[in-house]
């Protein structure tokens, strides 16, 4: 049968631009997995309906994140419900987790829902089933209910996502993945966490601060060494050696053996020397040191779909491969951005460009704004101070940043006080704001909002013009400059807002 589209995949990516196409009046067909497992049960082999984010992604590792805050209040180094006159109780904080994954698991499964009713309810074919390729422009699908298809497409869409990946290590059976986590029924007392990304940081958070006795290993000497700005690794890593998991740097996993009561053993090699070192009694050992695309599943050796060395489908700026015809978003690609709204906005674009005829329609990948669910979290925009200082020179660039803590933890005792992070990074003459980051409180909701300004281009200028909303913490992010003063050495003059000068 012959479509106008098919898309390989139903997450975020594949499920936008289905609809996308599908509203525009295109016939398309949807092929999507479903949730599966391997033999073991211990491997999800895909996510299902709504694809990583909806199943073992954002939406449940949020509800997780939360359920942690709400217990961070009041248990902890750093619990704040005491200080604000809130009676806590002896033995508070107690986690009814099978209650909770049962609710989230609900939750969840009323988003798939969601999902497969709104791709039907825009006209888009599903196809329960798994997509292979058999040239450039058909599509066999190995149908869940044991049947077989063959699909021919005028525009073949991949979105078919990734999966964790493990360390080729002895015992590597006995540990799970970030997929895992979400498969436990009760909560570890003890447990090992394996990386040094932001999955393996949100983890380690989200589990520390719900009680458990949480190691986190890593390589280097902090967390989230690519990508983030070293005044936001390095406040960051201060909240986590004073509030957060045990920290193990320098640590490369080595093996992980069950022993005879059931936990497990877990040793690395740690240090400069690469000294061994071995803790005993984990319930858990859960791996998160970076996730795979799952392109080697598809058939893609029957097309000349080209791939970079990490088996990343290769794409240019308008998601095409270099095969006419077949296209590619999300984490299955090259742009680097492994990201839900990412992926949702690349498929709307694409079915703007090829079944509303726009064919300027694409997502623009320069200023994207992210957030790690960190305790606390981090929120960024544009390029870090160094990458800022490379790209326009080093006497180029003025960086305003402050550390501090927020009202939160006014009644808390000041060693007991989790600090906030912002920085602002600009680019000469103008000022214009380049690079924005947060860290501490609230950072994931205030960066939506700074986000509009930094991709519309604002300047500190703009930001001063804003007038400040009292006391909040990003208040502070328009007061850094002089607040209305440029100073000069001994020259001081007023600097107007934008507005001004323009009349």
């Amino acid at each position: 049968m012959s479509y106008d589209a098919i898309v390989i995949g139903g997450g975020s990516g594949g499920s936008a631009f289905a609809k996308r196409a599908a509203g525009y009046g295109a016939k398309v067909a949807l092929i999507e997995r479903g949730a599966q497992w391997d033999s073991s049960k211990r491997k999800r082999l895909s996510a299902g309906p709504g694809g990583t984010c909806v199943n073992v992604g954002c939406v449940p590792k949020k509800l997780m994140f939360m359920a942690a805050a709400h217990r961070e209040m009041m248990i902890g180094a750093a619990a704040t419900a005491q200080g604000y006159g809130v009676k806590v109780p002896d033995g508070a904080g107690a986690i009814d987790w099978k209650g909770l994954k049962e609710r989230r698991d609900k939750y969840v499964a009323k988003l798939n829902t969601n999902y497969l009713s709104g791709w039907k309810k825009e006209g888009v074919e599903v196809i329960e089933g798994i997509g292979s390729f058999v040239d450039s422009e058909s599509v066999s699908v190995q149908c869940n209910d044991g049947t077989s298809r063959v699909l021919k497409g005028k525009h073949i869409l991949i979105a078919c996502g990734g999966l964790p990946s493990e360390p080729d290590i002895p015992g590597v059976e006995h540990a799970i993945n970030s997929d895992g986590f979400f498969e436990l029924e009760e909560q570890p007392k003890k447990v090992a966490v394996v990386g040094a990304g932001y999955i393996a940081v949100e983890m380690a958070g989200i589990l520390h601060a719900m009680g458990s006795e949480t190691h986190l290993f890593f390589r280097g000497d902090t967390v989230l060494r690519r990508g983030f700005d070293p005044f936001i690794v390095e406040t960051l890593m201060e909240a986590l050696e004073h509030h957060g998991p045990i920290l193990h740097r320098n640590s490369t996993p080595s093996s992980i053996k069950k022993q005879e009561n059931g936990l497990l053993t877990y040793t690395s090699t740690e240090g400069p020397m690469g000294e061994e070192k071995t803790l005993m009694d984990f319930d858990c050992v859960l791996l998160a040191i970076g996730r795979k695309p799952v392109t080697d599943q598809i058939g893609l050796q029957n097309t000349s779909v080209a791939l970079n060395r990490t088996g990343h489908i290769i794409v240019d700026k308008y998601e095409n491969t270099n095969v006419p015809g077949i296209y590619a978003i999300g984490d299955a690609t090259s742009t680097g951005y492994e990201l839900t709204p990412v992926a949702i906005a690349a498929g709307r674009r694409l079915g703007d460009r090829l079944f509303l005829g726009e064919d300027r329609a694409r997502i623009a990948y320069e200023m994207i704004a992210t957030v790690v669910f960190s305790h606390p979290p981090i929120g960024c925009i544009g390029l870090t101070e160094p990458q800022a200082k490379a790209e326009f020179g080093e006497e180029n660039i003025r960086v305003k940043q402050s550390r501090f803590a927020s009202m939160l933890y006014a009644f808390n005792d000041d060693d007991k006080k989790v600090k906030t992070g912002l920085k602002l990074v600009l680019k000469l003459p103008e000022e214009k704001v380049v690079g924005l980051h947060c860290i501490g409180p609230y950072s994931d909701e205030m960066m939506q909002g700074f986000a509009v300004a930094v991709r519309m281009g604002a300047t500190r200028a703009d930001f001063e013009a804003s007038v400040a909303i009292h006391p909040t913490i990003g208040e502070e992010f328009v007061t850094f400059g002089g607040w209305g003063q440029d100073r000069s050495g001994d020259q001081v003059k007023a600097q107007l807002p934008p507005y001004l000068l323009s009349g």
